[in-house]
Order: C-alpha cells, then sequence, then structure tokens
C-alpha cells in the first residue's frame, strides 16, 4: 500500500520526480494485466494491483502534463459525453463473398488465375485462417501510438470506439518499430469460457443474459461507459490492414508476422498452402477442432497469400476478389410450424414467413424462418420440378431449420412421419394482405407482387425503411423502428417527407416530437441534425435509396460513375421512355439496341436489359417521378462520384476492350481501368473513346474504325497507362 500517494505527499513532489513514479506505476500496472490476461500467471494481489492504479490515477491528476492517452490507467475509462463519434476509414472496410462446398473453392482459385492469366501449374500460396464470429475493428497508430479504433460501420464511416478499445489487453496502446502510419484490422471476440462468466454474473444480479459470445462482445464493444467494458472480457486477433504509410512485408503470412513482432495477438491455426488440397485440409483440420475451441468461428477465410497478387486482383463493389470466406455446413434443428404469415416488400413482393416454435440452431434461438416463395411451400422449384421429393410444408407440420452461412434461418425439410392428420395445402393468397389489392405473378417471376403501388402501406414503409438504410442516405436516429412511428402519425409517406420533419417538429414546436414515447428535445435536435447532414449525399447512395427493382449497391455505383450527375440520368431515361423500345411488352435486344436511350444504359459494363427497363419504367410512372422529384427538391448536393485517379491519361475516358488479351484477364484490364478513373463499355458508341483491341477482333473493331474511334493494340493500352501510373 506505500505506493499511494497522500495529498501532502504529491506537494513536495517535483516534475521530475513525479515523471519517474509515474513511468514505475505504468510499468508495474501494464505488465501486471499481461501476467493477469494473457499468462493466466498474476503476480500481484488484488490489493496490491488496486493500489498500485490509485496511485498511479492521483500522480496523473496531480500532474496532468504528464498523463498520456496509452497509459494503463485509461483501461478504465470514462463515460462518453455523448454517443459514438462517427469516423471515416481511411481505407474502406470490406466483407468477403463465401464458399459453402469444394466446388466453390475450386472455382474461387480457378477464378484468380483466369483473372492473373496464370497457368494451372504456376505457383499459387494462400493463407488459410479461421473466421472469428465477432465484431470487426480497426486500429489506426500514427507514430507506434494507438490514435483511434474504429468499428466496421457501413465500410466507410464507422463508430469511434477508441475508449473501449483501450481496456482490450490484447491491444496494444504503442508499437515499437511499426511504420509511421498503420491501420491494424482484426475482430473483436469475447470467449466461450468468459461468455459463460459473464451470463453467471448476469443472473446473479438479476440482469439479461447474452444470447450468445458475438452478441456479447458487440454489445460490450459499443458501450457509451468505457468503465462497463472494462468489465467484459474482450479479446482481438490482428488479420488485416487498411493504411499503411511503408508496407513491412511483401505477402499475407509475413505481414501476419510483422503483426506478431507488433504485440498483437495472430490467431495460431492459421496456415499457409499450395494449392485447393491444402485449402481443404486446413478446413478439414480447423472445423474438427470448432468444437473444442475457447472462441467461436463459422468458416475458414482463404487469401491470395502474394501481395503483388493481391494488388492486381484488387476489389469488387464490397468484397476483394483475392479472399473468400468458407463457411461450415449449418446447423440443423427440429421443431413445429405454427403459422405461415406473408410479408410485403418494397417492389411489393409477397414473402411467406414461417412462425415456428422457438428453437435453438447454432447457439441462436429462432423463431422465424424464410419460406422463399408459394412454389417452395409446394414442394416444387421455379420450374416445376420437385424439392424435398416433393414434400410440400404445411401448418403443425414438424420441420428442419437451419441457418444459411450461419445468418438466415430457413426450412429445410419436413418430416411427414408427424404430420397431422387434419393439416391442409398452405393455399397461397392471391391478394394483398396489407391493401386487398390484386397480387400478380408475371410469367417468369418466382414471385407473387402486389399491383398497389404507394396505395399499399406495406410497400411505402419498406421503401421508407430502405431509404434510411445504412447503403442508402443511413440517417442516424432514424432506423426501421422510428419509420413505422412516423408513417402510423401520418408525419411522413415518401422520402422528401422526412427533410420537412423540422419544420413540423422545428424549434418552435418541438413539444409534439418531445411527447412521443423516447424521443426528447436532445433525441429530436440530434435527428433533425442528422437529417440535415444527408441533404448533401453521394449520387451512389442516392440512387440506391430510390429502392428501385433490382437497383442494387453494384449497380448504383455503375450508374453513378457512367452518368455522374442525376440530371444526366434522368434525362437519359426520359429518352429511352420516349423510343419505340418503351413500348415493347417484351425485352427486343436488337430494338433496345437500335435506340439510343436505351443504349446508353445497356453500353455500360454491369447494367442490363432487365435494370434498364425497372429504371426506366420507374421514372416514367408520373407519380414515382414527381415523388423523387420532390426529392431532389429538398436535397441541397447530390455529389458526383470521385474520380479514381484524376490525372490519369485514361480518366473519364470511354473504354471499349475486344478480341484476345495475352497479356492479362479481360476482368483484369477493366478492373484496371476503371482503376484509373476510366469507364469500361461493353459495345462501341459515338462516346467511346478508346478501343483496345486484341487479336480476333471482329465487329466492333469495324464499328470504331467507322465512327472515328481511337484504336490501340494491347501493348499500346499498356504503354499508354504505365505513362499515367
Amino acid at each position: 500500500m506505500g505506493d499511494t500517494p497522500q495529498a501532502d505527499d504529491l506537494k513536495d513532489l517535483s516534475v521530475e520526480e513525479a515523471r519517474a513514479r509515474i513511468e514505475a506505476l505504468r510499468a508495474d500496472v501494464a505488465q501486471a494485466n499481461l501476467d493477469y490476461h494473457q499468462a493466466d500467471a498474476p503476480t500481484l494481489s488484488d490489493a496490491d494491483y488496486d493500489a498500485k492504479k490509485r496511485a498511479l490515477l492521483a500522480l496523473e491528476a496531480a500532474f496532468p502534463e504528464l498523463d498520456s492517452p496509452d497509459s494503463p490507467s485509461r483501461a478504465v475509462g470514462a463515460p462518453a459525453a455523448e454517443g459514438f463519434t462517427k469516423r471515416r476509414h481511411a481505407q474502406r472496410m470490406l466483407s468477403l463473398g463465401n464458399a459453402f462446398d469444394d466446388a466453390d473453392v475450386d472455382e474461387f482459385v480457378a477464378a484468380i488465375r483466369r483473372f492473373l492469366s496464370l497457368s494451372d501449374d504456376a505457383p499459387l500460396a494462400f493463407t488459410a485462417e479461421p473466421k472469428i464470429d465477432g465484431l470487426s475493428l480497426s486500429l489506426r497508430y500514427e507514430g507506434g501510438a494507438l490514435v483511434s479504433a474504429v468499428t466496421r460501420g457501413d465500410g466507410e464511416v464507422g463508430e469511434d470506439v477508441t475508449a473501449n478499445a483501450r481496456t482490450i489487453n490484447d491491444i496494444p496502446q504503442a508499437l515499437e518499430g511499426a511504420p509511421e502510419v498503420l491501420e491494424v484490422r482484426g475482430e473483436v471476440y469475447m470467449s466461450r469460457s468468459d461468455f459463460a462468466a459473464l451470463n453467471a454474473r448476469q443472473e446473479a444480479a438479476g440482469q439479461k443474459q447474452f444470447a450468445n459470445p458475438r452478441n456479447a462482445a458487440a454489445g460490450s464493444l459499443r458501450q457509451l461507459d468505457a468503465s462497463v467494458t472494462v468489465e467484459r472480457p474482450l479479446s482481438f486477433f490482428a488479420y488485416a490492414w487498411g493504411e499503411v504509410s511503408n508496407m513491412p512485408a511483401t505477402t499475407q503470412w509475413t505481414m501476419l508476422e510483422a503483426f506478431r513482432t507488433f504485440g498483437f495477438q495472430v490467431n495460431d491455426l492459421t496456415a499457409r498452402v499450395e494449392d485447393v488440397a491444402g485449402l481443404l485440409e486446413v478446413y478439414a483440420r480447423i472445423e474438427g477442432q470448432r468444437a473444442t475451441l475457447d472462441y467461436d468461428i463459422d468458416g475458414v477465410v482463404y487469401k491470395v497469400d502474394a501481395l503483388a497478387y493481391q494488388s492486381r486482383l484488387g476489389l469488387r463493389s464490397t468484397t476483394p476478389r483475392w479472399a473468400i470466406a468458407h463457411k461450415f455446413p449449418a446447423e440443423l434443428a427440429t421443431t413445429r410450424l405454427e403459422a405461415i404469415e406473408i410479408q410485403v416488400g418494397r417492389t411489393g413482393a409477397l414473402s411467406p414467413v414461417a412462425r415456428l416454435a422457438p428453437v435453438t440452431v447454432g447457439g441462436v434461438v429462432v423463431s422465424n424462418a424464410t419460406l422463399h416463395n408459394e412454389d417452395y411451400i409446394a414442394g416444387r422449384d421455379s420450374k416445376g420440378a420437385p424439392i424435398r421429393d416433393g414434400r410440400d410444408i404445411r401448418v403443425g407440420d414438424w420441420v428442419t431449420v437451419y441457418r444459411a452461412g450461419d445468418v438466415i434461418p430457413k426450412i429445410k425439410d419436413v418430416d411427414l412421419s408427424r404430420r397431422p392428420e387434419d393439416a391442409e395445402p398452405y393455399r397461397f393468397p392471391d391478394t394483398c394482405p396489407e391493401c386487398g389489392s390484386k397480387a400478380v405473378r408475371e410469367p417468369g417471376d418466382a414471385v407473387r407482387r402486389c399491383m398497389g403501388g404507394l396505395i399499399c402501406p406495406a410497400q411505402a414503409v419498406e421503401k421508407l425503411k430502405h431509404f434510411v438504410a445504412r447503403a442508402a442516405f443511413d440517417i442516424e436516429g432514424l432506423g426501421a423502428k422510428q419509420v413505422e412511428q412516423f408513417y402510423k402519425d401520418g408525419w411522413i409517406r415518401e422520402p422528401a417527407d422526412i427533410f420537412s420533419l423540422e419544420d413540423r417538429f422545428g424549434p418552435g414546436n418541438l413539444q409534439q416530437l418531445k411527447n412521443v414515447e423516447g424521443w426528447g428535445e436532445k433525441s429530436a435536435s440530434n435527428l433533425f441534425a442528422a437529417i440535415a447532414e444527408k441533404r448533401t449525399i453521394p449520387f451512389h447512395r442516392f440512387l440506391f435509396g430510390l429502392g428501385i427493382r433490382h437497383l442494387g449497391e453494384v449497380a448504383a455505383k455503375d450508374l453513378a460513375r457512367a452518368f455522374g450527375s442525376w440530371d444526366q440520368l434522368a434525362g437519359t431515361a426520359d429518352r429511352a421512355a420516349a423510343e419505340p423500345a418503351a413500348a415493347t411488352t417484351e425485352l427486343n435486344r436488337q430494338l433496345l439496341a437500335d435506340s439510343p436511350g436505351w443504349a446508353e444504359f445497356l453500353n455500360i459494363d454491369g447494367v442490363g436489359e432487365t435494370l434498364t427497363r425497372s429504371l426506366v419504367t420507374t421514372l416514367a410512372q408520373a407519380h414515382e417521378r414527381a415523388s423523387i422529384d420532390r426529392l431532389v427538391a429538398a436535397l441541397d448536393t447530390i455529389e458526383p462520384p470521385e474520380a479514381q485517379s484524376s490525372d490519369s491519361p485514361v480518366a473519364g475516358k470511354t473504354v471499349v476492350f475486344t478480341g484476345t488479351l495475352e497479356q492479362m484477364s479481360r476482368a483484369e484490364a477493366k478492373a484496371r481501368a476503371e482503376a484509373l478513373g476510366a469507364k469500361v463499355a461493353g459495345s462501341v458508341s459515338g462516346k467511346t473513346d478508346i478501343l483496345v483491341a486484341g487479336p480476333g477482333a471482329g465487329s466492333k473493331l469495324k464499328k470504331a474504325s467507322d465512327l472515328g474511334v481511337e484504336v490501340l493494340s494491347e501493348e499500346a493500352w499498356l504503354a499508354l497507362i504505365a505513362d499515367g501510373a
């Protein structure tokens, strides 16, 4: 106890004496943390540890000029004054594509070889590591010091949880020998043993228990009071990186080794292999150990080892081409189907949902599952062929449930031996359960859709939920629950209404919103500020937020890059709607291609006939267009997409590739062109700037010559982009 200074003692200390004592105490407390949490061999009694920590806190309070953000005294933290600050990632945090069987892994490797133009016998190494079921976190170090910790969020913007991350013993506060700027990414998780102990404490205290370690970890990391987080035992595995000022490695494997030298925990089950057989062998080995590990995993992640190859392979919209998650088979459980309910989505789709007697599947209690569509319930596929040997699904049946990819609950099969005698075949409704409008299944469509449009409250609400979703406008404080309430109260009917909420509940008339349960003056003011912030929105988010059928995140980005502005896209859609092709009921490829407005959409690589017709048709409907126009008028700016490489000689130019490329695959050529700011089109038109023609070029080459388009050989193209690199 002698380490604890008294107030009188502090008065007599010089700054240099205080510095010496603080440094000694920090070293003792930090070492005690390592001994207790990592080595499981504590060297201090609880009383001695507490005394040293109190002494350190007292000295830091008396000499604030000696305080440091990475002091071990910060482990208890302090409540944040408000909610978490949003922070933009220097480099996006991506998700992973999934593989569910050996064939998917074969195709993953084959696709990489095709993209890189590698022969089947060319060396190609990978790393394989357990996929931890936790919460992704990005740690930024500058000059060796931890300066921020940010959750994945939507991949572009996450929540700043720095104070809470400092309480995690696996996260070093300072690094030796690291690059000046280093973003280390990994997974925060809670071990199974720590989870069991936490739930035991929660039960003893009469508090709610957590459903699984992943939920416990996520809830613990996102506490506004870091002193709560420090009571929740969290761990961290490092496995990736973001911005790095000077790469210390040339392979994934050696980068993980660098992480170890910096003091991070890297999963010991990670292996380096050189072929598909090696990947599958590691997968089988880790799957066999799954039940005995002290942490939850849901698959194995494969990554191309050579960073030079990773760079060439690049990224898709949300996933890297050089990595994939091989998921474990879904766990199964049996339960009773109590009801089938119909939900109506934003596009009018009638989706059947199974209401189940609650059952635990993969550690999660499941009471609902998707039933896909009416064919799936009837025991057939979209072409009429039997599935489940033709067994239909009826209310009262005992069914096998699984979680696809350990996420979405689905019904796999039916036990006919336990079917009640009075069970009747399910009759799928032909009218909308929400508005009574006719529900039609069009030829070739797997689902039945409500024809009510915006008069259908379910469609209107789902469109609004989509509008405020994370990948769209992402308005803080306005989630699905709030949208439902505001719609019910008649405050919003369409997206533009969101931006007039402050006029309804502004400073002079705030009382009405304050009286709603869960709202107060501060939360209402925060909502208005969040809405005002989204009056400026990136073009691709605006497009995705419109909720147009077939228009996903990737296509929204493709359209944004191609047109650059809403006025350009909308004007082209108007021209397409006025062209003869718009009158056809069946898709006619030649008629569409000969119509200039339609061709502008179809020439965009990744945009097809189905999306084009959906987009043009939607914007041609008077009520839909009027709603979008009101939204545009409510916004300040729809930001054009950033040029990926504005100083490139091909930035902003439209490029078409044709013939056989000999030095790179077509996919790599497209990816490299887009990375330099070029637009890649699928066909030649008057707007084409460059045609890159390899051996075997045919009609595209002739059309380019007729139009006076610049034609380059593959060698000339590579020289051109090399000059701009």
